[in-house]
């Protein structure tokens, strides 16, 4: 019994040596292996354009200050008291919509007094009539009832106007503001008293000015050939954080004349304002489109940088080697710096990953997608006619 027994214990040593051993030599064969010495890592993805010649509109960013498309002031017209606000402060109203209510019980009484008046003097003035066509009374005391007659319409059209005003209405549809009185307060005594006041806030106006000289200097170039004049009245406004507001304005008009004390000339557009994001008296920065020129070479903002030598671009060579380019940046289209000096077109300029493109280093070059905005820089604002660069095609 003693021996099987010691047969069976070496036996199951044996299965669990040879089990471990098994595991063991498994996870050995998993394990990654290490880089064959002196390997360099993949070269860095940057992304990146090829820049080419073509037509750019040039858009200069001026400030301004939103003003209400329409403005009302609404005033008691009679005298007396306030009975009743109507509305809510803050809340919309269409025009017509009643707004207080005055106590009327004074033009009440004077309307009525007035329509009897009217009753009476109409009765005699068609008696006064028949006796006039008879020959009894004179040519001149039928016209003087008549006379009698029209001031007792007068009145009693006045009083009709007094009782209609004790119901103040809005006079356009709009935002209503603040409630200048309350309940039981008196007014129109000695003046229109102000009530409250609605303003039109989709549209709004945007009032924005340009200098003499900048306009001067664009007809001349627009006069000797070098730039052509803009067909385009679309105006973007940009938001503080450099993104462009969702809806697309126009342009209305400019001044015929100077401002002698600024050297300006004020400018007028126009935006939708529907979701109520922007309010009167707000300054905003407004992207005007001035003059289109052909053959210009732009880059997104992001891809010029500055040194203490001065603006330069990153440009990648068909063998992936990065290399500074200097370059002198002129107008803006849109969103991008139009390149006076530096490109000449077909260069791969990196407009994302700078920090990881050193000069002399090798990249790996990505078409940039431009549907997808760069963060912390404005949107490209390039279209089917103010492109003038494009993706690198594979």
């Amino acid at each position: 019994m003693k021996r099987c027994a010691d047969k069976l214990h070496y036996n199951g040593l044996l299965i669990v040596l040879i089990a471990s051993t098994l595991i063991t030599g498994c996870g050995k064969g998993d394990e990654p292996k290490p880089p064959p010495a002196g390997a360099m890592p993949p070269p860095a993805e940057v992304d990146v354009i090829t820049v080419k010649p073509g037509s750019a509109t040039m858009t200069q960013d001026l400030p301004g200050r939103l003003q209400a498309y329409r403005s009302a002031q609404v005033r008691a017209r009679v005298e007396g008291i306030v009975e009743k606000r109507i509305f809510t402060e803050g809340s919309d109203v269409e025009a017509g919509a009643p707004l207080y209510q005055i106590a009327l019980r004074n033009y009440q009484t004077a309307y009525d007094a007035a329509k009897a008046d009217v009753e009476v003097a109409s009765q005699t003035l068609a008696r006064y009539k028949k006796l006039k066509e008879s020959g009894v009374i004179s040519q001149q005391d039928f016209d003087l009832t008549e006379a009698k007659y029209k001031q007792a319409e007068a009145r009693l059209s006045k009083a009709q106007e007094d009782l209609e005003n004790t119901h103040v209405p809005a006079p356009i549809s709009g935002r209503i503001g603040r409630s200048q009185v309350s309940e039981g307060a008196l007014v129109g005594r000695g003046d229109a008293t102000l009530l409250t006041t609605i303003e039109q806030i989709n549209p709004l106006y945007i009032n924005f000015t340009q200098s003499e000289s900048e306009i001067s200097a664009l007809q001349q170039a627009i006069r000797a050939g070098k730039l052509k004049r803009s067909q385009s009245a679309k105006v973007e406004l940009v938001k503080e954080d450099g993104g462009i507001y969702t809806q697309t304005g126009k342009f209305l008009f400019s001044d015929m004349a100077v401002d002698p004390s600024t050297g300006n000339v004020s400018l007028r557009a126009e935006i939708p304002n529907p979701r109520f994001e922007l309010l009167p008296g707000m300054f905003v920065r407004i992207r005007l489109p001035q003059a289109v020129a052909e053959k210009a070479i732009s880059v997104p903002q992001r891809a010029v940088q500055i040194n203490p030598q001065g603006q330069y671009v990153l440009v990648v060579d068909a063998e992936g080697k990065v290399s500074p380019r200097p370059v002198k940046t002129g107008s803006m289209a849109g969103g991008d710096f139009i390149i006076a000096e530096g490109l000449k077109g077909g260069e791969q300029v990196i407009v994302n990953g700078v920090q990881k493109a050193r000069p002399g280093s090798v990249v790996k070059p990505i078409p940039w997608n431009t549907n997808v905005p760069l963060l912390g820089v404005n949107p490209p604002l390039w279209s089917a006619s103010s492109s003038v660069a494009a993706p690198v095609k594979k």
